[in-house]
């Protein structure tokens, strides 16, 4: 009889334990949290900003961030129903700091493969490529540059923001002209305009905005072969699942498929353009 006991509770048993293991997933799929319910608890989304005109851009009297990136980490910010809060970095420093986990997206981070290697990113919320701008006048810079072999010279000095995309992308362009690798958006600028530097090697929108501000002297190309051509998009933390960088990629696809971050650039661009009035 005991026997008979035994081996009735022997067969019921994969069936208990079947039971058992789909009332465990069904408890933890209730109480599973994703990234983002972490950021709705907290009540703040960090976001790191390094400054880039007309990405992002940070006046120093108040402190105060504006540029399309910083529109949209507000926006998005707005979708969770957070409070934005942003933290200043450097374009040396916005990659490590996200993945130490000192804020929660990076803004404005260029999709290269290095960078895939540390963080993740969304999808891209424009298009970016790299331009050359510089004095037409400087006798250094031959007539009719098209291409980055045309102005790697030993007595070219090319000035570019430390750490950036475009640094990287520079870098491993030349040969022989000098690169000087500076903090800012200010710093690379003044080298160009007070002739320490011969060339400006940054995004082209944003080269567009100084040769703009500067019609009298500045001219810019878009090297061909390009020197470089990305996304510019949300770093994310590495360890974000699918389901969390779809919540980014979804609030974006909107974002871009309506015009509603080209409405966004145009407020940044007018922004900068009249700060150099």
């Amino acid at each position: 009889m005991l026997s008979k006991m035994l081996a009735s509770a022997m067969r019921a048993l994969p069936a208990l334990t079947l039971m058992a293991g789909i009332s465990g997933s069904a408890a933890y799929a209730q109480t599973a949290e994703g990234y983002w319910q972490g950021v709705q608890k907290a009540g703040v989304l960090r976001c790191g900003a390094a400054v880039a005109p007309p990405y992002v851009m940070r006046d120093p009297a108040t402190g105060e961030y504006s540029g399309f990136f910083a529109d949209l980490c507000r926006e998005f910010a707005d979708a969770l129903k957070v409070k934005p809060e942003f933290v200043d970095t450097t374009w040396d420093n916005i990659v490590a700091g996200l993945q130490a986990g000192k804020w929660d997206v990076s803004l404005a981070l260029n999709r290269t493969p290095a960078r895939a290697m540390a963080v993740q990113f969304s999808i891209p919320a424009m298009e970016y490529q790299i331009s050359l701008a510089y004095n037409k006048e400087n006798p250094t810079i031959p007539a009719g540059a098209t291409s980055v072999a045309d102005i790697d010279k030993k007595d070219v000095t090319l000035a570019v923001m430390s750490g950036t995309a475009q640094d990287k992308a520079i870098t491993a362009a030349v040969k022989n002209a000098t690169i000087l690798r500076l903090p800012g958006n200010d710093e690379t600028r003044l080298a160009v305009v007070s002739r320490r530097a011969d060339i400006l090697v940054d995004a082209s929108d944003t080269n567009q905005l100084f040769t703009q501000a500067n019609l009298d002297w500045a001219v810019a190309f878009n090297p061909a072969p390009a020197l470089a051509k990305q996304g510019v998009a949300f770093g994310l933390p590495h360890q974000l699942s699918a389901a969390d960088v779809e919540v980014v990629n979804i609030f974006l696809e909107e974002k871009v498929a309506t015009g509603h971050v080209d409405e966004l650039i145009r407020k940044a661009v007018d922004q900068v353009l009249k700060s150099t009035q």
